[in-house]
């Protein structure tokens, strides 16, 4: 069984910025690729940041300039460096792992529960 745990949220000022981790914990053998969602009240899940275990990485367009992602992938862990956050930033943020294969079994996508994330003055 895979397990994503995301830690890191809070609640920050405009401009301010928040570091989110999140683990993948289990027998795992290897990721294809994990990324950050988020979710706005009222609004669809969006894609945030997303990175390969080669490195290569893609970010959503109102995030680029401003938030990193990174990986470890001996660790199974990867970041999101959140910089000049924006009201508008304020969402759940959550993790998921992409082709996750734990011995035999392959799992297509696993989804952490998520962290808060609140911007506001």
């Amino acid at each position: 069984q895979v397990q994503l745990v995301e830690s890191g949220g809070g609640l920050v000022q405009p401009g301010g910025s928040l570091r989110l981790s999140c683990a993948a914990s289990g027998s795992i053998t290897s990721i294809n690729a994990m990324g950050w969602h988020r979710q706005a009240p009222g609004k669809q899940r969006e894609l945030v940041a997303g990175i390969t275990s080669g490195g290569s990485t893609v970010y959503g367009d109102s995030v680029k300039g401003r938030f990193t992602i990174s990986g470890d992938n001996a660790k199974n862990t990867i970041y999101l460096q959140m910089n000049s956050l924006k009201l508008e930033d304020t969402a759940v943020y959550y993790c998921n792992a992409v082709r996750v294969v734990v011995g035999s079994v392959s799992y297509d996508e696993v989804w952490g529960q998520g962290t808060l994330v609140t911007v506001s003055s």
